[in-house]
This record gives C-alpha cells, structure tokens and sequence, in this order.
C-alpha cells in the first residue's frame, strides 16, 4: 500500500517571480511579508518586488542564519503576530524557505517553535499561506512539508515535519539562480542528488516518487559539472532548478535515509555545508544499500550505470570535480571524535535506509574518511 500527496502548485520558468503579486491579488491577500537571506535582500530582487507589490508587502525579515535557528524562528513569528499579516513570501535558498515556514505556523500560535522542534509534539493546523521563491537549486524545500532549524543554545539541528509547510505555491525562476557562487552550486547540487537517491533508496519509497527520483538525479549527473564552471550556462541553471524541485518531490512523502542522518552532525559540529555533508557519505551508502537491496542495483541501471559500486565510484568523481571534500582528513579526528560521530548519526532518518545501520556500520564509514 502507498499513498501520494503534494498539494503544492508549481509555476517553473524564466521570469516567474512577476507572478507573486498578482497570484496574492487572486488569492486576496491582503497584508504580507517577505522573508529573504540578507544576500538576496542586498541584491535587487526583493526591492523590485516590494515595489511591485508596495500595498501588500509591508515588511522584511532578513535575520537569518545559514542553518536557521530556533530563535530566528521565534523572532520572525513575533513580527508576524504583530503584523497582523495574512501570508508570507519567502526568497533564498532553503534557510529562508524553511525559517519561514516554522514562523508562519508557529506565528500563528502563542508558542515558541522551540516546543516542537525535536519534540514530536504536532504543530496547531492554523498557519499562513505561503509563497516559496528559492534562489538557489538545492533543498527542494519549496515543494516539501519539513523545515530542517538549528539550536544553537542546545547544540541541535533537526527537521520538524508538517503539513502546515507546505507552501501554497512553488515559484520556481532559474533566472534567480545564476548569480551562485560555484562552490555552493556545487553544495547545492549535492544536496539535490542526495534527496533523488535517498527519497529512491527509503525503505518508504513508492512508484511515483521512484520516477521523480531517477529524473532528477539524473539531470544533476549531467548538468552539475557544467554548471559549477560555466554559472551563466542558461541551460544548466534550469535543469538544475528542474532537478531541485523534482528532486523535492521525490522525498517529500519517503523521507531521507543515513546519508542526510549523518549530514547533521557533520554540519552540526564540524560546520561543514549541509549539501557537502550529504554527498560526503553518499557514495559509502549507495556502495552498501546496492550490496543488501536489489532496487539500488535497479537505480544504477537506470541511471546509466553498470551497478551500485560504479555508481558509487560516479558519485565520487562528481565531488572531486566540483571540488568537495571526499574525506574528513584536515579535521584530524581522534578516536573520541570518531565516536561521537557515530553515536551522532544515529538520528531518526537512518531508520528509513534500506539495509540497518549499526555502530559497526558507521564506525567503518568514518575510519575511511579519515
């Protein structure tokens, strides 16, 4: 049995940006925010579209971190309580989206968000619609209902799932992407290839999913390389977008499984980029989900590849081409560290990989990163 939801309407192409006003006019919204990384508030794209919109957008909130804390969260939701705002634009890359989708729920209560992060405890069905414009081709969180928040204060990063964060629409303007510095098109497009082949891998997969995953991963294959080092390339920016999206919608309903689980710690402790993280142990995992699980040998064929360890060995060259990290050997960790690693990376989604990870497992993978 399987089931398939994702309520998000999806605009995708050159220019589509122009059409969040008049979407919030149709809606009849009258009163809203945008929330927007301080990149994308330094550049042109909010200015034109507060003035665009200069009797509806009343407001800014740009205090965001990249791995959005609680706090941040708390902030923004106070400002929209105190706006008495009917709808939420956000503009940037998964930061931004995912602050923004925690404020617009959690706004909507008397609460802090730092009640339901990490908690299990379910968020109250009121929330403000909202408009999702990513600037960059990563999270896919634009079509997905998780916002993955940080707590500085407890050290902690986890993912908080809901379907209030969903956003009303998906703006999807490659246009918007072309200014990505090569590394973080590189992070980014990791990140991409991590959530089409984790949502394909989950033990939670499903047939449409499956068809989403293969799509995207395979554009990110093709036009990732390009793209890093010709920014401009009008072509790769939008396959790219088409990938993040697409690639959103592959795990949205699956979840992610042990390559994402050990990416929080990495982030966490060693402050290494999410994407970059992801794609650090993805290779590992797809090398040992193919020897336990048939599908993954599945997922190569379709994908071009002879099997699971050429396409490890794929995933591999791809980092080093787009130059990531392929191991943790600068960080020097010792046996402790080791530890702690692995004791780390026992997050929940590491229980919807297809082959159970134990200590033994994840002490392996790290000994031969470092």
């Amino acid at each position: 049995m399987w089931t398939y939801k994702q309520p998000v309407t999806v605009l995708f192409g050159n220019g589509t940006i122009q059409q969040v006003i008049p979407l919030a006019h149709q809606r009849g919204w009258k009163r809203g925010i945008v929330v927007a990384t301080p990149h994308v508030v330094a550049n042109s794209v909010v200015d034109d579209l507060v003035r665009q919109g200069k009797e509806i957008l009343t407001d800014v909130f740009s205090h965001i971190t990249p791995n959005p804390d609680v706090q941040d969260v708390d902030d923004c939701a106070d400002i929209i309580r105190k706006g008495a705002y009917d709808f939420v634009v956000a503009i940037g890359g998964g930061s931004a989206i995912d602050l923004a989708k925690a404020a617009a729920s959690v706004g909507c209560t008397p609460d802090s968000i730092r009640l339901y992060h990490g908690t299990g405890r379910e968020l109250p069905p009121n929330h403000l619609p909202l408009v999702a414009v990513p600037t960059t081709a990563g999270t896919g969180s634009e079509v997905t209902s998780v916002a993955v928040l940080s707590d500085i204060r407890q050290h902690k990063k986890s993912p908080i799932a809901s379907d209030n964060f969903f956003p009303e629409y998906a703006i999807i303007d490659p246009e918007l992407t072309y200014d990505m510095p090569a590394y973080l098109t590189a992070c980014c497009g990791m990140d991409v290839l991590s959530h089409a082949l984790e949502g394909y891998w989950s033990i939670h997969h499903q047939p449409i999913c499956d068809i989403y995953a293969v799509h995207a991963a395979s554009l990110v294959f093709q036009y990732l390389r390009q793209a890093c080092q010709q920014p401009k390339n009008a072509e790769a920016r939008e396959k790219l977008c088409e990938a993040s999206v697409i690639a959103g919608m592959s795990f949205a309903l699956p979840k992610t499984t042990a390559s994402h689980a050990c990416s929080f710690p990495l982030t966490n402790q060693y402050h290494i980029p999410h994407g970059e993280a992801c794609g650090l142990t993805l290779d590992y995992f797809a090398r040992l989900n193919g020897q336990h699980d048939i599908r993954v040998q599945q997922l190569a064929h379709q994908l071009g590849f002879q099997d699971s360890e050429v396409l490890g060995d794929e995933i591999f060259q791809l980092k080093k081409d787009i130059g990531l990290r392929t191991d943790l050997r600068d960080l020097q960790l010792d046996k402790k560290a080791i530890q702690d690693l692995v004791a780390a990376s026992h997050h929940p989604n590491v229980k919807n990989n297809p082959y159970p990870i134990t200590d033994e497992i994840l002490q392996d993978l790290y000994q031969r990163l470092v």
